[in-house]
C-alpha cells in the first residue's frame, strides 16, 4: 500500500458499516479519502477516530445525496478544487428496499436504481475523467457487490434489489473492457460480500426489526473489516495483476 500513501481516494456511503471501515483502513494507510453520505455526522466521527488513533492519512467528509447527479458532480468538482482529482474510487453506497416483482412500488425500484447504478456509473464516469485529465495511469475504480450480484435467492423482498446488483456485475466488465480499448493501467475490481452484520438488514426490514436482528442470527456473518481487508488486497496487488471479481462469505453461508 506504500505507493497509496498520501494519494486521494473516494469513498461513497462511508458513513456507517462497510464504507465507514474501508475509509478508516484507506486513512490508517497514509491515503486522503474523501467519504460522502447524506449523513455527514457519523464520517466527521469517525475522521476524530482517525486523527486520535494516530492515522497518517485523513479522511474528509463531505455531504452528497448520491442520487442526485448535481450533487455528484458538484462533489467532483470539489475535489478537483481541493485536491486535485482522485486516484481510487470505491463505490460503495447502495440500498435494497422490500418491494416485490409481483407488488412492489415503482418509486422503491426507481430509488434501487438510482443508488445502486445510476450513481455507481457517475462515479465510475466522473473518477475515470478525473484520472484521464490528470494523467493518472494506475488508478482504481472498485465496485462494492453483492453475492445477489451472481445469484438470485429466494426472497422476493429482495428480488429488484438483485437485479441492481446483477447490473452492477455487468457494469465493472464492461468497465474492464473499456478501459483496456483505452489502453489505460486503470483497473477496475468488483467485491461481492455474503451477509455482513451491519445497518443493512435494519433498513430494509425498518417496519420489521425482528425480521432483521433474525437474519444475523441466522448464521455466522461477515464483519464490515473483512471487506476492508479486501479493499486494501485488491490495492496492493502489483501492477501487472488484474483482480476482477472477488466473493466473500462466511465459511457457513449456504448460499
Amino acid at each position: 500500500m506504500d505507493r497509496w500513501k498520501g494519494r486521494v481516494a473516494l469513498v461513497t456511503g462511508a458513513s456507517v458499516g462497510i464504507g465507514a471501515a474501508i475509509a478508516k483502513s484507506l486513512v490508517q494507510h497514509g491515503m486522503k479519502v474523501v467519504g460522502c453520505a447524506r449523513n455527514v455526522e457519523q464520517i466527521q466521527k469517525s475522521a476524530a477516530d482517525c486523527v486520535s488513533s494516530g492515522f497518517s492519512g485523513t479522511l474528509i467528509p463531505y455531504k452528497c445525496d448520491l442520487s442526485v447527479e448535481d450533487d455528484v458532480l458538484s462533489m467532483f468538482s470539489w475535489i478537483k478544487v481541493q485536491h486535485q482529482g482522485i486516484d481510487v474510487c470505491i463505490n460503495n453506497a447502495g440500498l435494497a428496499l422490500p418491494e416485490p416483482l409481483l407488488s412492489g412500488k415503482t418509486s422503491g425500484w426507481r430509488t434501487i436504481m438510482d443508488v445502486n447504478v445510476i450513481a455507481l456509473s457517475v462515479c465510475t464516469r466522473e473518477a475515470y475523467q478525473s484520472m484521464k485529465e490528470r494523467k493518472i495511469d494506475d488508478g482504481h475504480i472498485i465496485n462494492i457487490n453483492s453475492i445477489c450480484g451472481h445469484r438470485v435467492i429466494n426472497s422476493a423482498d429482495a428480488h429488484f434489489y438483485t437485479a441492481s446488483k446483477y447490473a452492477v456485475t455487468a457494469l465493472t466488465e464492461g468497465l474492464r473492457q473499456e478501459l483496456r480499448e483505452a489502453k489505460t493501467n486503470i483497473r477496475a475490481t468488483c467485491i461481492c460480500p455474503g451477509i455482513v452484520k451491519t445497518e443493512f438488514a435494519y433498513r430494509l426490514f425498518s417496519e420489521n426489526p425482528e425480521k432483521a436482528a433474525a437474519t444475523y442470527k441466522s448464521e455466522k456473518c461477515l464483519q464490515a473489516v473483512d471487506i476492508a481487508n479486501a479493499v486494501v488486497y485488491v490495492l496492493s496487488a502489483p501492477p501487472h495483476v488484474q483482480i476482477g471479481d472477488i466473493e466473500i462469505t462466511p465459511v457457513d453461508q449456504s448460499m
